[in-house]
Formats: structure tokens, C-alpha cells, sequence
């Protein structure tokens, strides 16, 4: 007889009866929370453009995309298209927020990003750094299972 293995994987799955609602949480710091991180501000504080494509790296997205930024107003008022929503700072924000079930609404993002960016990418740059501090890494193993056939 021959034995063949098989590979068994476990698999969790979180239920939850609480509404989708209440399981969000509220940002780790608020907008103007510089003292929170002395680091953040003053990395955003000398230079928004190089945080702002830390935080784009952090979250996995090109560490580029915050340039969008920088170019796109100048680019679409050449054909007399006003922008003042810069997509990369809203986008990323919405991103961080839904990743990581963060109460808020598009139409906060939208003014955060607008009113004061360099916070936002200050508050964003915490943010996930406080998910880094808490990540814990599970190294699952598949257990062989032996069988005849």
C-alpha cells in the first residue's frame, strides 16, 4: 500500500452579531496631535514631501503617488480646471481609514485633506506607525496528515 500525505490547513474566521457600525474606532491621535510624536511633525514639519511618500510606502502604495499632489493642481488649471482636493493625501486617507475600520466620512476627509494636509499626513504617518508598534506576526505551519489509501 502506498500512503499519500495531505496537507491540512486551519483556517480562522472572526464572526461577529455586532453591526458593522459599532465595531469602528476613532483615529490613535487627533489631527493636531504634533506632541503626540515629536518625530512625525518635525519629519512634517521640514519636509511634508518626504513624509508624505513615507506614509505612501508604509501603507504599500508607490512611495511616488504623493507627487500627485505637487503636480496635478498645476496640471489641470493649464485647461482651466480648478482643483483643490489633492487625490493622493484623500485617497490615502480613505484608505488608511477603511484598512483599518476608522470612524469618519468622506466629507471629513475631504476637509482634513484640504484644510490642513500637513496634519493629515502628520496624523496619517502616526497612525500607522502605532500599527506597526502593535503588529505581531503569526507563524502558522501546516500540519501533515499521513493516510493510507
Amino acid at each position: 500500500m502506498l500512503s499519500a500525505v495531505k496537507i491540512r490547513m486551519h483556517t480562522s474566521v472572526l464572526h461577529s452579531n455586532q453591526p458593522l457600525t459599532e465595531r469602528y474606532v476613532f483615529w490613535n491621535t487627533g489631527l493636531f496631535g504634533c506632541c503626540d510624536d515629536i518625530k512625525s511633525c518635525c519629519y512634517g514639519f521640514w519636509c511634508c514631501p518626504c513624509l508624505a511618500c513615507t506614509v505612501a510606502g508604509m501603507f504599500g502604495e508607490d512611495r511616488c503617488l504623493p507627487l500627485c499632489d505637487i503636480c496635478s493642481p498645476a496640471v489641470v488649471s493649464a485647461f482651466g480646471i480648478p482643483l483643490f482636493v489633492p487625490p493622493a493625501a484623500l485617497a490615502l486617507r480613505v484608505g488608511i481609514r477603511y484598512k483599518h475600520g476608522i470612524k469618519g466620512t468622506m466629507c471629513k476627509d475631504i476637509a482634513t485633506s484640504c484644510v490642513c494636509m500637513w496634519c493629515s499626513w502628520c496624523q496619517m504617518h502616526r497612525e500607522l506607525r502605532s500599527y506597526e508598534k502593535n503588529t505581531n506576526v503569526v507563524n502558522m505551519q501546516p500540519i501533515p496528515v499521513t493516510g493510507n489509501k
